[in-house]
């Protein structure tokens, strides 16, 4: 397979659990599927291969000592470009996921978070922490509240 192919599969391979996150997060299957660690799997093994073959004595001196101008250089090579977006989905994935299972153990609304995770991954998580905040300081019940409550 090409490195095209694989980027292609890779870019397809997480729609169905940006998908069951977004629209289907009460579903037990998206329960299941996202309380395991087995979909973070196939993308590690990729982007390690694709690591591995971009990888030579000058791009790790760039990846050791980071200087823009070298990382930059080192990106506009397909192998390195297709490496770093492994690193993207993987980790994208992974902070939408703990957004996702944030929300269901906490109760707050995840699911804009959980979008702009997918296409700005930080973005995404910043949106989770100040959704959060907000639910936490203006909307949970206060300790007088709980006691008159229960």
């Amino acid at each position: 397979m090409t490195v095209t192919q694989l980027f292609n599969g890779a870019n397809l391979f997480i729609l169905p659990f940006w998908t069951l996150m977004i629209f289907l997060p009460q579903w037990g299957l998206t329960k299941k599927v996202m309380e395991s660690y087995l979909p973070f799997i196939p993308l590690i093994v990729l982007y390690i291969y694709f690591l591995t073959g971009t990888l030579n004595a000058e791009s790790a001196q760039a990846l050791a000592n980071p200087q823009l101008a070298d990382i930059a250089r080192f990106f506009g090579e397909e192998g390195a470009a297709a490496t770093g977006w492994a690193h993207f989905l993987v980790m994208d994935l992974f902070v939408g996921r703990w957004i996702y299972w944030e929300g269901q153990r906490t109760g707050v609304w995840t699911i804009h978070s959980i979008v702009l995770c997918l296409f700005a991954g930080p973005v995404g998580l910043l949106s989770h922490i100040l959704t959060a905040w907000t639910t936490q300081r203006f909307f949970s019940p206060t300790e007088t509240e709980s006691a008159s409550i229960g």
